[in-house]
């Protein structure tokens, strides 16, 4: 058993409490009203319990820490309250006095003392942490405390490779592969601006088309031309995008899709012209799309794109210093931390110990962060099946057949199933964090109930194009809000001819007494007002998001107030969602992320208004 002592102090300004497990004693300072007398405590942790007891010197047992699943209770919201530190007993003496009264009462007071005493140590509250292009936006409640163990893809998650660069390479391995078999690809260079994350390759039209959360096309792209509004809705006006039809429609989950993309859809222009030979055997867009894919996946099997990489991170990957010093602190908070990435060992290696050993303190390196570290995992097969784990034993990758996963090791393959039971940790106490909404949130979701974060780095960059065109969107708005009131006289008097036309009365008093000639100049002068405002307004909403993306808008919606199918799946399989793992250092690794309000469509029309 190991001590931890606590000393309450008293001070006007408290000090933040970090606990790590790897030490034997902890001051914590802690505000009080009155000059309290000194009091020690002792934390005792019993390894063979299911609660962690903070107790006085006489022996009393004051806090707890649950930590069993099996005997933890549930909040308000159904969440699991197993790692919140619980009151066993009341306080005596005179700092009971302080806790008297209405809760409500109590809790204001200590509500504002505290928002307080967080301004002055210069740390936002949660909510106003939300409204940032850097915070973490959740859409389903999560409380941090109950998680055991949050597990790590790498690849554009813990680490962001610089796209131009990254994928601009990839995008060049791939040409020259299609150029090796004979396909015409001079002239083509990388434009990223031609695609973003979200998308979907339609392989049967040759297009990139961008699908509202109901699956309805709102923009599309053939080859490297934008179709006209007109023109989606006559090819896509009754089809919807069904993502469950894999041999037609490509969903571009990761900034990973972007080269080959950015290939496919030159491509497309390139078969157009009729200068692909047919003794390619290409004959149609989907051939098309096997033939970029195959170029690609050459590139990333023979191993050059990464020789490259490794050889020179520096050119490839952004630093965060911040992003270690996060994990940090979620390990010294009692997470066990798993880093299970599809690269194999060699690559894994060497971009980890570029990017995190530099910021680590006190000597330690990137394997001290984690309890277990997999590679070559073979996502999202990792979290469906089993296949044959084998244990790394030397730095140069060489493996042996192994048949348990253990705490602390480093392995090649295995399965999700194989962690669990290693670690003794199962379903919703595993957070796991991913870029790939299929392969990394998705499948751990469904197949494991495993708590989702989704890391998707442009939110930054969307949310500043947001803030950006504000102005613009208000005018937009206004502009539809006023046709919307002129289209609604326009049909009241269009009502009102038609009921004339049979000898009925109008809705109105006003409509039916209007002569003819004064009923048709005004319908006539309200549909020459409702269209000379179509013209106004098509070009806006056409305009709306090109901060982000000019051809596609922003990553998150379809339209001015609708979402993307993006959204739509992020919503559905994310639990949280945020730009970088960094985020989570402007937050505690005990926060409770709790889910906003979801509004309805009869919402302003029922509780609001009243």
């Amino acid at each position: 058993m190991a001590g931890i002592t606590l000393t309450y102090v008293p001070l006007r300004n408290p000090l933040l409490l970090s606990v790590s497990p790897n030490i034997s004693s902890l001051s914590i300072n802690v505000p009080r009203r009155r000059p309290p007398q000194q009091h020690y405590c002792q934390c005792i942790i019993d390894s063979n319990s299911s609660t962690n007891a903070i107790t006085t010197g006489a022996g009393d047992d004051i806090f707890s820490v649950n930590t069993s699943s099996n005997e933890c209770d549930f909040d308000y919201l159904g969440q699991s309250t197993k790692g919140d530190l619980n009151l066993k007993y009341g306080i005596n003496g005179q700092a009971d006095i302080a806790w008297r009264g209405p809760i409500e009462e109590v809790a204001k007071i200590e509500a504002k003392e505290a928002e307080g005493l967080l301004n002055d140590l210069g740390i936002q509250d949660p909510s106003s942490s939300r409204h940032s292009p850097r915070g973490i936006f959740c859409t389903r409640t999560l409380n941090l405390r109950s998680i055991s163990a949050i597990g790590y893809d790498m690849d554009y998650t813990l680490m962001h490779y610089n796209v131009m660069a990254w994928e601009g390479r990839a995008y060049d391995y791939c040409m020259e592969n299609l150029k090796k078999v004979g396909f015409p690809v001079d002239g083509l260079a990388f434009d990223p601006d031609l695609v973003i994350r979200g998308l979907v390759i339609d392989k049967e039209k040759g297009n990139l088309v961008k699908a509202d959360r109901f699956g309805y096309v709102k923009r599309a792209m053939h080859g490297t031309t934008l179709l006209s509004t007109q023109a989606v809705s006559e090819m896509y006006g009754r089809e919807l995008v069904d993502l469950r039809k894999e041999s037609r429609w490509e969903f571009l989950n990761t900034l990973f899709s972007v080269s080959e993309a950015v290939a496919y859809m030159q491509m497309v222009d390139r078969f157009d012209e009729g200068i692909i030979s047919p003794d390619l055997g290409v004959v149609d867009y989907r051939g098309l799309y096997k033939a970029v894919g195959k170029a690609l996946f050459r590139a990333h099997v023979e191993g050059q794109l990464k020789s490259e990489i490794m050889s020179k991170p520096e050119l490839f990957v952004e630093p965060d210093p911040e992003l270690p010093l996060a994990l940090l602190d979620q390990k010294e908070a009692g997470k066990k931390l798993l880093l299970i990435t599809n690269s194999d060992y060699i690559y894994t290696d060497k971009m980890m110990r570029h990017s995190f050993n530099r910021f680590l303190p006190n000597d330690m390196n990137w394997r001290d962060l984690f309890e277990m570290v997999i590679v070559s995992a073979r996502k999202p097969e990792f979290f469906q099946m089993s296949h044959p784990l084998y244990e790394v034993v030397t730095n140069e990758g060489l493996m042996r057949p192994c048949f348990k996963a253990r705490p602390g090791g480093l392995y090649s393959g295995g399965s999700a199933q194989m962690v669990e039971n290693s670690l003794g940790i199962h379903g919703d106490e595993i957070l796991y964090v991913g870029d790939h909404i299929y392969t990394d949130v998705s499948v751990s979701k469904v197949h494991l109930r495993w708590r989702t974060a989704l890391i998707c780095r442009e939110l930054e960059e969307e949310y500043n194009a947001l803030i950006h065109s504000r102005e613009h969107r208000a005018r937009l708005v206004e502009l539809i809000n006023q046709k919307e009131v002129v289209g609604d006289l326009f049909n009241q008097l269009r009502l009102a001819l038609q009921r004339r036309n049979k000898s009925r009365p109008a809705q109105t008093l006003a409509a039916t007494h209007m002569d003819d000639k004064e009923l048709t100049e005004s319908v006539q002068k309200l549909l020459i007002v409702m269209q000379r405002l179509d013209e106004k307004i098509a070009p806006m909403l056409e305009e709306d998001g090109e901060h982000f993306s000019k051809r596609w808008g922003y990553l998150s919606r379809a339209g001015l107030w609708d979402k993307s199918h993006l959204m739509r799946q992020i919503e559905k399989y994310a639990d949280i969602y945020t730009s970088r793992v960094s985020n989570f250092l402007h937050y505690t690794p005990f926060m409770y992320f709790r889910s906003q309000e979801q509004t309805l469509a009869h919402d302003s029309y029922s509780f609001y208004q009243s």
